[in-house]
């Protein structure tokens, strides 16, 4: 079907004035369709429009009472002519519920057999369950209706209620647009409460309820938290009446931020022991998603180019107000060793893009901009932003703009004038060196006979300003800090030139790639272990981690590096984000795998032994072990309860991860995979068991059907399948599909649609093969017009790090 383009989208947008929408949804059916009928009211300019629709079958479709041929429909667009001044449009249409996560989403939990359904709007998918006219500046209020079996509760993004059996109705709501319309109906497992007058809710499949129960106190009071913080940064409370969240099944991103009922992934609600950072990571969503309530519920953009002033905004505002207002800290700590660092690498891949660029992509394409950029460096630059600006005038502008333009949407420029007016100065040359420009500025410190100059390094023509921190340390730890604005190519640094350790952007404040002189580099081992600040230690650990990558710095001293300063590192954010890039990129990537793993299980293994019992950076730490040792007798102990170091729980998911370390290793196999499933009979397990059957070497072929031709397999399942596929380890029983990626991956795009398409080839592609000759397959499938825009994207990033690896190993053998 074709995507909706810019121009056609203005086109609309100007032709149309939406009024109201009523949408009748019967889910009563047995089978794997749906009913819905569509009552738009909306003014014309024009005589003609479509309205969007993508049926198994169009029931109906009337215009001002008169009955049309709904054999018109061609390409999910039913076409509208002879317009009035004042319109109505009634379409009916039989649906498909969905499995890939868009539209109308549909999950049974195999826990119990119990049916789940949840609306997921997103780019191009509210049409899949209701039809409508789908762009983002075409919003109105919903009125919606749901017949459904009578045991079922229903949800929305308005107040719902029940005003027969099986039959529920949906308080008109603010005006919307279409791609955050949901309903989630079904037996889900209802928790309320209520803060500061807001009537609040949380929502689950019924066999996550007591893991729920245990946390929903956590839950409501982060929740409480943020909103007090955000009442008092905004001056217009949270506007959409009630605010459930509901935790869902098969959800393919983190979340999506619908007014009045978010959806989560249901991941999120936690089975078994997880770290702080991980349950930091969930608070951080709960407040990304709040303040998408204001930056892109209540004004939103015109068009996805602009999904910045939604994703930066909501990415920045949740580790600001994490920090600032919840239990929660070390927030900005992972923003440097998890978000930041995926920015980097997203912003010097060639998929890289502006955080605002020119409005040039379809619907389609601009779903691939949901990305490292438009969240993890739009974040930064807004952080860099409030600390150019003060955060005095930085509010008064965002307040102004979301005055402005409450329930209606709004551009770059338009946000620009806002802060302008509130006092800020030069912002037009500021966006475009910032938002406008892709690409990172390379800082270094170089130490001089009379000191230590700053120096910046731009990749093209732009000179973005830079006002940060540079802090020097003593052969102890102790640091000495001063504030710099580098707003041209180097600047003098108020800092001895004999500081074992000097670190610029110390405190994470800018966007920038930080290269440390040769002097800082010999002295980490003995100083960074000293560093209490872990953001600092983000800072570090970014520009090593970089610097690898680009073949500067031998991956071999890195990974001393890890094993010297991973005995003494006290935050399990760093823990779990170093052993993942160790995992997905140092080991059997730029070193050979039988080299390299034996070093980090090593270091994991001396560490695991002085952690305190029981504690998280206990089991960040036991994560990694088991990941990376070769030891198949202890893990099976351990998952025989024996030998189990003090204050460790194997529970459920423990124990799959140790399942999935046996596979790999050839000591289990198909029988004790289905032996763990009979004792986990849950969802949870059906996903793990699909990720250590890919495992098997004799369950390759099984597991590469299934992601490349089944449309019928869920979204969890199918991506746990792909990442289990390939491992380093595993290379000659893997080699045999490596030239099938380039031939089967693109059909993936026939059976299946949105976000999943390019998760699913992140997760598939031959990540650990380290071939020159396989640059000129990927290029070529890059080049393929034919194939959908997702897979050439994620391949042209597969093609990037086939390309580092293969020149980090050139380099250093």
């Amino acid at each position: 079907m074709r995507a909706l383009t810019v121009e056609e989208a203005r086109i609309r947008a100007a032709d149309l004035a939406v009024r109201s929408y009523r949408v009748d949804f019967d889910l009563t059916g047995s089978g794997d369709t749906f009913v819905t009928t569509s009552r738009i009211r909306f003014g014309a300019t024009s005589d003609s429009t479509w309205v969007d629709v993508k049926p198994e079958r169009l029931l109906a479709v009337e215009l001002n009472g008169a009955a049309l041929d709904v054999g018109l429909l061609a390409e999910g667009r039913f076409p509208l002519t002879g317009l009035q001044a004042e319109n109505e449009v009634v379409v009916t249409a039989e649906l498909k519920y969905s499995v890939d996560g868009e539209g109308l989403v549909r999950s049974v939990d195999a826990a119990d057999g119990r049916v789940y359904t949840y609306g997921m709007s997103s780019l191009e998918s509210a049409p899949r369950y209701y039809p409508c006219f789908d762009q983002p500046d075409l919003k109105a209020p919903y009125t919606v209706t749901v017949k459904c079996p009578e045991d079922w509760v229903v949800l929305g993004n308005g107040a719902a209620t029940q005003v027969g059996p099986g039959q529920w109705e949906l308080a008109e709501t603010k005006p919307l647009a279409s791609y955050f319309v949901t309903i989630v109906a079904g037996p889900y497992h209802l928790i309320r409460s209520e803060y500061d007058g807001i009537p609040l809710g949380l929502a689950c499949r019924q066999s996550l309820k007591e893991h729920l129960e245990r946390d929903a106190e956590d839950l409501f009071r982060t929740t409480g938290q943020a909103f007090d913080e955000y009442h008092r940064m905004f001056r217009q409370r949270y506007p959409f009446g009630e605010y459930w969240q509901a935790f869902v099944p098969d959800f393919n991103l983190g979340a999506m931020e619908n007014p009045g009922c978010v959806t989560f992934a249901d991941h999120l609600v936690f089975r078994s022991k997880v770290t702080e950072a991980e349950r930091s990571t969930r608070a951080r969503i709960v407040v990304h998603e709040m303040a998408h309530m204001w930056f892109g519920d209540l004004v939103t953009m015109k068009w996805w180019n602009d999904m910045w002033l939604n994703e930066s905004f909501a990415e920045y505002m949740a580790h600001r107000v994490s920090e600032d207002a919840t239990d929660y800290q070390g927030n900005w700590t992972d923003f440097g060793f998890v978000r930041r660092w995926w920015g980097m690498q997203t912003d010097q891949s060639s998929s890289t893009h502006p955080v605002a660029p020119d409005s040039l992509k379809d619907a389609r394409q601009s779903l691939d901009d949901f990305d490292g950029i438009s969240y993890a460096k739009g974040a930064a630059v807004l952080k860099q932003l409030a600390k150019y600006l003060g955060d005095d005038v930085f509010l008064k502008g965002v307040n102004a703009h979301l005055e402005s333009h409450e329930y209606g949407n709004a551009d770059l420029h338009e946000f620009i004038a806002k802060l302008t007016e509130a006092g800020a100065q030069d912002l037009d040359n500021w966006s475009a060196q910032w938002l406008r420009t892709s690409g990172l500025d390379t800082i270094t410190a170089e130490r001089t006979p009379a000191g230590v100059i700053l120096r910046r390094a731009s990749p093209d023509a732009s000179r973005r300003p830079h006002k940060l921190s540079v802090r020097g340390y003593d052969a102890d730890g102790s640091g000495q800090t001063v504030d710099v604005v580098l707003d041209g190519d180097s600047v003098e640094v108020a800092l001895s030139n004999d500081l074992a350790v000097i670190v610029p952007d110390a405190d994470d404040d800018t966007w920038a790639k930080i290269r440390l002189d040769a002097t800082s580099l010999a002295n980490l081992p003995a100083v960074l272990p000293k560093i209490a600040d872990g953001t600092t230690r983000a800072v570090i650990w970014n520009s090593i981690r970089d610097a690898t990558a680009h073949a500067e710095l031998d991956p071999r001293q890195a990974l001393d590096l890890f094993a010297t300063a991973i005995q003494h590192e006290d935050s399990d954010i760093a823990v779990g984000s170093l052993v993942r890039w160790l995992e997905e990129r140092v080991l059997g990537g730029y070193l050979p795998y039988d080299e390299s793993r034996g070093a980090v299980a090593d270091a994991l293994g001396n560490k695991l032994a002085t952690t305190e019992p029981g504690s998280s950076l206990q089991l960040a730490t036991v994560r990694g072990f088991i990941a990376t040792t070769s030891e198949a007798e202890l893990l099976t102990a351990w998952l025989s309860g024996e030998r189990t170091p003090d204050g460790l729980e194997i529970d459920a998911d423990l124990r799959w991860s140790l399942v999935l370390r046996l596979v790999r290793l050839n000591a289990f196999g198909a029988a004790e995979i289905d032996a763990e499933l009979v004792r986990d009979t849950s969802t949870e397990g059906v996903n793990h068991a699909a990720r250590c059957r890919s495992a098997l070497a004799d369950g390759k072929e099984a597991a590469w059907t299934r992601i490349m031709t089944d449309p019928t397999i869920g979204v969890k399942e199918l991506l746990a399948a792909a990442e289990g596929f390939w491992h380093p380890g595993q290379a000659a029983v893997t080699a045999p599909y490596v030239q099938r990626f380039f031939t089967d991956i693109h059909r993936t795009a026939e059976i299946r649609a949105g976000m999943v398409v390019a998760l699913t080839v992140h997760r598939i592609v031959p990540e650990f093969v380290i071939e020159p000759d396989l640059l000129a397959r990927a290029e070529a499938l890059v080049a393929d017009e034919t194939v959908a825009p997702s897979i050439r994207r994620q391949t042209a990033n597969f093609a990037d790090n086939l390309r580092k690896a293969v020149a980090v190993r050139r380099t250093y053998g």
